[in-house]
Formats: C-alpha cells, sequence, structure tokens
C-alpha cells in the first residue's frame, strides 16, 4: 500500500524529499503534483519501473510517449540533440511553466529510450516536482493521471487520488489540489513551434 506524504510547495521538506527519492530510485513508483495536473512518475533509468508504468496505462514500453521531467535545461543536452539559439529562448521564456516541448532526441537518451527520435521536456513551475528531480539526479519519467468521471479529464483531490491509485503506485504526495487542465504542448522538433494541444500554458509566448 502506497504511503501518503504531505508535501507544501513553499517549502517542501528535504527529509520528506530525500525518502522519496530513495523510493524512486527502488523501481518505486509516485503520484506527485506539477503545475497543471498531478502526475505519475518513476526514474528515467530505472527500466523495472518504467515497465511497470507501461502496464497501468496499458502500453508497451517502446511506443510510450511521456515527457521528461527535468529541473531546469542545464542538462538538456543529454536527451536533445543540439537546437537553435530561437528554440532555445523559447524554451528560456516558458519554463518553467505549464508547457511541453517536443525536441529531437539526443544520441545519449537512457536504453529505454534509444529509439526515440524526438522527447517530450516539461520543466513545472511546482517546487515540489522540481526539487524531487533536483534531489534523484535524474529526469522523472511522467504521464498524466485520468480520471473516469466525464466530467472531470484529470483527478484533482490528492486524498481521492490515494483512494484510487493506493495499491498501484509506492507513493501518492499531497501537495494540495492539483488543477485539471494539461499543459500546452508545442513541437518544436523541426524548429518552427507547432501547437500540438493547447492547454494550462498560454500561447502569447510564441
Amino acid at each position: 500500500m502506497a504511503e501518503f506524504i504531505k508535501l507544501y510547495e513553499e517549502n517542501p521538506n528535504p527529509r520528506q524529499i530525500a525518502k522519496i527519492c530513495d523510493i524512486l530510485r527502488k523501481d518505486g513508483l509516485i503520484i506527485y503534483p506539477t503545475d497543471t495536473v498531478y502526475g505519475l512518475g518513476c526514474d528515467i533509468t530505472n527500466t523495472k519501473a518504467l515497465q511497470k508504468i507501461a502496464r497501468i496505462k496499458g502500453v508497451k514500453l517502446e511506443k510510450a510517449n511521456w515527457s521528461f521531467v527535468c529541473a531546469d535545461l542545464s542538462n538538456l543536452s543529454d536527451f536533445v540533440r543540439q537546437i537553435d539559439a530561437p528554440t532555445f529562448k523559447l524554451l528560456k521564456r516558458a519554463l518553467p511553466g505549464p508547457y511541453t516541448f517536443i525536441l529531437p532526441g539526443s544520441n545519449n537518451l537512457p536504453k529505454d529510450f534509444k529509439r526515440k527520435k524526438t522527447v517530450g521536456i516539461r520543466v513545472p513551475d511546482n517546487a515540489i516536482a522540481r526539487a524531487l528531480v533536483s534531489t534523484l539526479g535524474n529526469p522523472i519519467v511522467s504521464t498524466s493521471i485520468y480520471d473516469e468521471d466525464d466530467v472531470l479529464e484529470y483527478t484533482t483531490d490528492p486524498e481521492l487520488i490515494y483512494e484510487k491509485w493506493q495499491n498501484l503506485v509506492d507513493v501518492v504526495i499531497d501537495g494540495g489540489y492539483g488543477g485539471n487542465v494539461a499543459s500546452t504542448v508545442i513541437d518544436v522538433s523541426e524548429g518552427e513551434p507547432v501547437v500540438v494541444r493547447e492547454g494550462k500554458g498560454s500561447l502569447d509566448i510564441l
């Protein structure tokens, strides 16, 4: 059964963050807050954990299109091929923020993503999410959790999330109520920005 851990975005408890990261390193799955909706995530380098998420989502790992949640853009070259100056300026303008950028994948991607030609990069404007990634030392591979309710596309109440997911994950983080609008997805893998999905992020950045 999952642990239910309360964290405050204004000042995430470092001890609790470290505890959660230890769980991630041991094949653990977490549900955690972002600046948009709650996400289901694991360590990008942990094959067992990635396979668990693939089973939960009902997809093959090699075909899954999940976001790489990063703390900032400092290690972008580990996962993304060299991008031009206008694209980098766009990323700097938009992030941290409620955007997912589709970028060309590099040759240095972790083994489970070697065949990916593009990757989705997120830097959420949420201190809990960024503290987790910083402490872990790797991006968190993340996918949104959907609500089966026809009215709400995404689950927003951490206690209800826990009720539903407690037997599927190792930690549910209560970071307060989440949103029910996903990130805006912008494909810049070919250089020119193309809006794939309009979400919480404003298109005024383009």
